[in-house]
């Protein structure tokens, strides 16, 4: 794991750098953003279903699916208890931030890195309840968007079509060209050196000393420490299978999704005070996330 951290750090330190140099612009980096998350991400999705799929890992599979659901409803119930204190712009931040953090963006890589195929395919599958929630109850929290249109957006997701039709395809009476399925799998190869890029494309823009808000470290105490170890408690003592565990925990440990600061701008909330909350949990996430891993290691093995 310190190795994949440091592999890490240093792209994201290109990253910045780059940008700092002003070789990596704002828009080039939303194009890139939307590249990753349209098709480089959906790819990387579906060749994790092209290994050998067995009973047991379909089994597991639906194991942290629930346990995904779970999470979710504790981070409900977390939202009705730690941020009452706040203003209505900030708790709709917060809220969001805790019911969606960055695990689709930057925790699939890092899973990846650490548990290879079959740990991308259950992240995959470890995301689809935050995936919905983040697009239906979340949303809800910065507007008032009918019904019909969350669905939409949830049904048009490039990731959970990658996840429902890998799972198709493990029953499909045929296989891929190998020249298509290379070529999928090529490009989704890319993700962690772009998802990084972007990473620190994204630190680049914020004011360290600005960004030192208690609110902020605040989230990230319950965001990156909290929340993984009742994570981990729980399927530990439930007697879950180790990666099922590593995969689950390093999903809650991700810092506050990008998209938090995004739907505030868009929607007149604290934009400000999320992409505070972004900078602070992410640079925090750089020292728990290899922490975390280092303690489950010791557990589990």
């Amino acid at each position: 794991m310190l190795q994949i951290q440091l592999m890490i750090l240093l792209i994201i330190a290109v990253g910045y750098c780059i940008t700092k140099a002003g070789m990596f612009s704002e828009k080039a980096r939303g194009d890139l953003t939307n590249i990753i998350m349209y098709i480089v991400l959906p790819c990387n999705i579906f060749a994790s279903f092209g290994g050998d799929i067995t009973p047991e890992i379909l089994r597991q599979s639906g194991i942290i699916l629930i346990a995904s659901f779970g999470l979710q409803g504790m981070y409900i119930i977390l939202n009705r208890i730690l941020y009452r204190r706040f203003t209505p712009a900030r708790q709709a931040v917060l809220k969001y931030a805790t019911i969606s953090n960055n695990s689709g963006f930057l925790g699939l890589p890092v899973i990846e890195a650490v548990f290879g195929q079959t740990g991308l395919l259950y992240g995959s599958i470890a995301l689809i309840p935050m995936r919905i929630f983040m697009w239906t109850s979340g949303l809800s929290l910065f507007t008032r968007t009918a019904t019909k249109e969350k669905l939409k957006t949830l049904a048009t997701h490039p990731c959970i079509w990658a996840v429902i039709l890998g799972f198709g395809y493990i029953y499909a009476p045929f296989t891929l060209p190998a020249f298509l399925g290379n070529t999928i799998a090529a490009i989704g190869d890319t993700t962690t050196v772009l998802a990084m890029l972007v990473v620190g494309s994204i630190l680049s823009g914020f004011d360290v000393k600005s960004a030192l808000d208690k609110d902020c470290f605040y989230y990230s105490f319950f965001r990156l420490i909290v929340i993984p170890a009742v994570a981990f408690g729980a399927l530990y003592l439930l007697g879950a299978d180790p990666m099922v565990i590593g995969v689950a925990v390093l999903a809650a440990a991700m810092p506050a999704a990008v998209a938090t600061a995004m739907l505030a701008e868009k929607y007149g909330q604290d934009s400000e005070f999320a992409s505070k909350t972004i900078f602070v949990s992410t640079l925090l996430s750089i020292i728990t996330l290899p922490i975390i891993a280092a303690v489950m290691d010791i557990i589990l093995n």
